[in-house]
């Protein structure tokens, strides 16, 4: 395995992190304890996880996936070996109303975030999360398969960014949270959290947590300067394009157990036509270089320089193996220019 800096912390993570979603949904616990064995025997110390999740969010998995965590912590007594990542959810357009007081009432202030974390100690049972994430802006921004950010002057109603940050700042005191970061954030949002915590000696973003994979590269647009710059890393999530980039799903086939199958209606932007030209022309080219396509995919977004972390997720030991593979492949420079001759052709088809 591979480490890298967490921001500007001393803590080393893995470059491959253990995605976690699917725990509690799509796997059972038994199989959530093997995949946790296998990563952190493979050296993986860095895991994702959410109080939203398991994934597709509903009332009756809420907080599912860090109560499973917990329970490995629990049973495995190896808390010490993992940095943790957890993620408080905002508000929210969809219906999420089992999630504390409900959707619209969701965010940042300082009663959501006592409960938040509170809640999230308790099913993960430990006493404080390394990297405590802000899983969406309260602001509207394009997120979530938007692209084009559509002002509305009346959208005003989100928790003072500097309030934020002191909220941040008293969990910090506490011990509950070590560092922080964002998720789904755009560059003038990581900039506005990275000045006013300079500006008023508050806790600094250390990651933002943005989609990022072969058919999906927005964020090489802005944030990826502003990553770089800043030493505020990218924790790349769906990498794989929702597993589309595996190619199971080439000739419209419909895998059992396949986020796809279960959920067609959910996640429209990975299935468009653009997307399953793009998504057949890598599958081609991994075959071309002989590297399975979820690890070809999974070593593109490792290998970028403004990336801390990539997080991976599977429902089977095979494709846990495959996607944490890819850390021993270096694409060649030939593989790298195939692929910008792609992206280049139509960029980002699964926005």
């Amino acid at each position: 395995m591979k480490y890298r800096k967490l921001g500007n912390t001393d803590i080393d993570v893995s470059v491959i992190c253990l995605g976690t979603m699917t725990f509690g949904e799509q796997n059972t616990q038994e199989e959530s304890f093997e995949q946790m064995d296998y990563s952190l025997d493979r050296g993986i110390n860095f895991f994702d996880t959410a109080e939203l999740y398991a994934v597709m969010p509903r009332r009756e998995t809420y907080g599912k996936t860090e109560e499973i965590v917990g329970n490995w912590f629990k049973e495995r007594k190896n808390r010490d070996k993992i940095i943790l990542a957890s993620k408080i959810a905002s508000k929210a357009e969809d219906d999420l109303e089992w999630i504390r007081n409900g959707s619209t009432t969701l965010g940042f202030d300082r009663k959501n975030m006592d409960i938040a974390i509170d809640n999230s100690l308790k099913r993960l049972q430990t006493d404080y999360i390394d990297l405590y994430q802000l899983h969406w802006p309260e602001r509207k921004v394009p997120k979530f398969g938007v692209l084009d950010f559509n002002y509305d002057p009346h959208d005003n109603e989100w928790t003072a960014i500097e309030e934020v940050l002191e909220n941040l700042n008293r969990l910090v005191k506490s011990g509950k949270i070590r560092y922080v970061g964002l998720s789904n954030e755009t560059p003038w949002g990581v900039m506005k959290f990275l000045q006013i915590a300079k500006e008023k000696n508050l806790p600094r973003m250390v990651s933002i947590q943005n989609v990022y994979s072969l058919v999906n590269r927005v964020f090489d647009v802005a944030n990826s300067e502003v990553s770089i710059r800043e030493q505020c890393g990218l924790l790349a999530y769906s990498p794989l394009a929702g597993g589309r980039l595996s190619g199971k799903y080439i000739g419209n086939k419909k895998p059992q157990n396949s986020r796809y199958t279960i959920w067609p209606r959910r996640f429209s932007r990975h299935h468009t036509k653009r997307g399953e030209l793009a998504i057949e022309a890598y599958f081609k080219l991994a075959k071309k270089y002989g590297v399975a396509p979820s690890t070809f995919a999974n070593a593109f977004v490792n290998g970028r320089p403004f990336v801390t972390s990539n997080i991976i997720g599977a429902t089977t030991m095979n494709q846990l193996k495959e996607n944490i593979d890819s850390i021993d492949i270096n694409l060649s420079k030939e593989a790298l220019k195939e692929i910008e001759d792609i992206h280049l052709s139509d960029p980002n088809p699964c926005v």
